[in-house]
Formats: C-alpha cells, structure tokens, sequence
C-alpha cells in the first residue's frame, strides 16, 4: 500500500491539530461525496474529536457520542488545513469541516470525483470499512514472511 506513509502523515497531523477541538460546522459542498444518509452529517456537529484512526486507506475522526467520519481520499483527493475562518473557494472544495481555530477542507484535484465521507455510528458500524488484510506495521517479522 504506497499510500501508507501519506494516510500515516495526515492521522499524525490531525490527531494534533484537531483532538479535542468542536466541530463548529459542515459544508458538504459537492453532495456526491457523502455516500451515507444515516446517521445524518448534522450529528457530527458541536461534538469534539476524541480520536483520530486509520483503517486500511480510509482516515477516521471519532468525534463524541461513538459518532464517526470515514473519509477515502482515493487518488486526488487531499486534506487541506487553512488556520483562522478563511475557506477556500473554488471547485476542487468537496467539504469544509469549520472548528473554532480553522477549516478543514476535502479537495480533490481529478474530474472523476471518487474520493468519499460516510458518517456511522457506533464501532459495529464502523469495523464495516475493515478490509482485513495484513497491517504490515503491525504484524510480526515472522508471520509477515509466512
């Protein structure tokens, strides 16, 4: 998986910039990149965020009440941290995550439009989005080389 170190980097950096921070506001701005219905995105607001997790190639932010935003990057899709109330404008903006010290933005540079958020709730729900497969960070030498 050779998104790994990137996936990697942008947990560090929002379990750093965003744990224990209140999600102010959503902006979905292109619908297509929210493909669930149930709970609706509205629960996530004015809840903090207790955890930041990666399953497989989907980043996760774990926000109180076991309510949780999977977002899948896919290709061209990236995070992009604007410190202050500024938000970015323009037609690679997907969605906008407003806390009180900055916006989260969800671009993605392509046409095809294949980057994605759910919004579950509980871990049953989420443990959905586990692929399975070998997490070669964590995995013995051993079993890596069986």
């Amino acid at each position: 998986m050779p998104e790994l170190p990137d996936i990697e980097v942008y947990r560090e950096r929002l379990a750093a910039t965003l744990g224990g921070r209140t999600l102010e506001q959503v902006e979905i701005r292109n619908a297509f990149v929210l493909r669930s219905v149930e709970p609706p995105v509205k629960e996530l607001v004015g809840r903090r965020v207790v955890a930041v997790r990666r399953i497989g190639k989907r980043i996760v932010l774990g926000v109180e009440g076991d309510r949780f935003l999977v977002v899948h990057l896919m290709i061209a899709g990236r995070l992009r941290w604007r410190a202050g109330t500024k938000a970015l404008g323009g037609k690679l903006v997907l969605a906008a995550f407003h806390f009180p010290h900055g916006i989260l933005h969800l671009t993605e540079a392509g046409s095809t439009r294949r980057a994605s958020m759910h919004v579950v709730a509980g871990e049953a729900a989420l443990a959905a989005f586990d692929r399975g497969g070998l997490d070669v960070r964590e995995v013995p030498l051993a079993a890596f080389a069986e």
